[in-house]
């Protein structure tokens, strides 16, 4: 749940959702995560739990034998591919997460009290065109994280979960409460859930949509796999996995009544971009009495959310990292961390310095979040959907997924086999424009 819930359920949700014309795009996200998220949600926990093993040595071990393949050929590029999205996708998470702790402080500090004179987009602007401050607030934030994953999971990630992730979760419902007591409050559910059909015509939204499934869940970036080889034969996979998709879900969900009705009532554009909770919730705090307070609550938990998720990607490259050059674990959190802090400067600086260099349109940290997200993830998740649906024998994965011959189970393969797989390929040809 920790892995799951975190800027990709608040930050990037919200905002990719007011970019695809919310209502249409949450009825295709929720599509995506029933029918393609969950079940790979399935998989992956039940590769890595038989497999005993980081991304790649789950499959290395877990493969069918064949004498003209070295072992987990050709399966095992979905944990290497996972491997490298975890690195890539933490390299830019760390800025975004480092820009939390920012806000974080100036609301501990008292400068975010008040609106700024010039209002909180240009303070926002200001902040991240800097060439200093979001390196140094990346910095600390990954520092934060490799420090967790140094202790180790039971003393760092475990502990830090069990208390920060309830702690949002009310946090995020007492807000969503309030944002729906706002002037543009009926604008922003309209927004939400009310859908306007002939946004489906656009095929971008359909890899919109798959892409922050694989991102909100995790998936096809080896967490999961990872931290699936860390439990118990005693754990129940299949409700491990629907607790965790749908509590996923609905923090989502509940995040964008938290913003969208801000958005209509303080007349900012929905498709504002990465910036859309910087700018709106500074906004909401300042219009009730305690809303520095509430401000300081929202900036820490999101950063807390931020880091438990930051600390499964990590956990990632580490596990592989220990198993394939027999490092330590502390060896491993230092010289990992620290090489994707470093990939992760040019992100921090696609605002300033560095803006206009990217892929095409796209900026830096946007390059790396769509080649990541976009791409990696999805095909990491084909690769595993495959792998579980054809590479093993059905009854070996229904037997090590805990569903057993069940009519559930045989829904999963059958999702698994054709539903995920076709699914990603047509979203992918879409995207291409293969169908006009």
């Amino acid at each position: 749940m920790g892995s799951a819930v975190g800027l990709g359920n608040v930050w990037r949700f919200s905002y990719v959702a007011g970019e695809n014309g919310g209502a249409a795009f949450l009825v295709i996200y929720i599509a995506m995560i029933l029918l393609i998220g969950l079940p790979i949600v399935m998989a992956e926990f039940t590769i890595g739990r038989k497999g005993q093993s980081d991304a790649v040595g789950s499959f290395e071990k877990l493969s069918p034998g064949n004498e003209r393949l070295a072992p987990g050929e050709p399966w095992k590029i979905a944990g290497i591919m996972g491997v490298a999205s975890a690195f890539m996708i933490l390299s830019f998470y760390g800025v975004i997460a480092g820009w939390i702790l920012y806000y974080l402080l100036n609301y501990i500090t008292g400068n975010l009290w008040s609106a700024p004179t010039d209002g909180y987009g240009a303070f926002f602007g200001e902040f991240i065109s800097g060439s200093f401050q979001p390196i140094v607030w990346q910095f600390i934030f990954m520092a934060l994280t490799i420090g967790i994953v140094f202790v180790g999971v039971k003393k760092g990630i475990e502990r830090a979960n069990k208390i920060l992730m309830p702690l949002l979760g009310v946090l995020i419902i007492v807000l969503s409460a309030y944002g729906l007591t706002l002037g543009g409050a009926s604008e922003g559910l309209s927004f939400l859930f009310s859908p306007d059909w002939s946004a489906l015509a656009n095929p971008s939204i359909y890899l919109a949509a798959l892409g922050q499934a694989f991102f909100s869940l995790s998936l096809g970036m080896g967490a999961l796999i990872t931290y699936g080889s860390y439990l118990s034969s005693k754990e129940s996979l299949p409700g491990a996995a629907a607790s965790v998709a749908t509590l996923d879900t609905l923090f989502a969900i509940i995040a964008g009544l938290m913003i969208f009705p801000a958005v209509f009532a303080f007349g900012i554009d929905p498709a504002a971009g990465p910036g859309l909770v910087f700018v709106v919730m500074p906004d909401v705090f300042d219009s009730f009495a305690l809303g520095g307070v509430f401000g300081i609550l929202f900036f820490f938990l999101l950063a807390a959310a931020a880091l438990t998720s930051a600390v499964s990607l990590l956990e990632v490259a580490v596990a592989y990292f220990i198993r394939k050059f027999n490092w330590s674990r502390k060896q491993a959190s230092l010289i990992v961390g620290g090489i994707i802090f470093l990939f992760g400067i040019p992100s921090a600086l696609s605002q300033g310095v560095l803006a206009g260099v990217g892929f095409g349109d796209l900026d830096f940290i946007d390059s790396v979040d769509f080649i990541a997200s976009n791409i990696f993830l999805p095909l990491g998740g084909l690769i595993i959907a495959l792998f579980m649906g054809w590479g093993f024998k059905k009854a070996d994965a229904l037997k090590d997924s805990d569903f057993g011959n069940t009519t559930l189970g045989n829904i999963w393969l059958f999702l698994l086999r054709y539903v995920a797989p076709i699914g990603i390929i047509f979203v992918f040809l879409g995207s291409i424009g293969v169908f006009g």
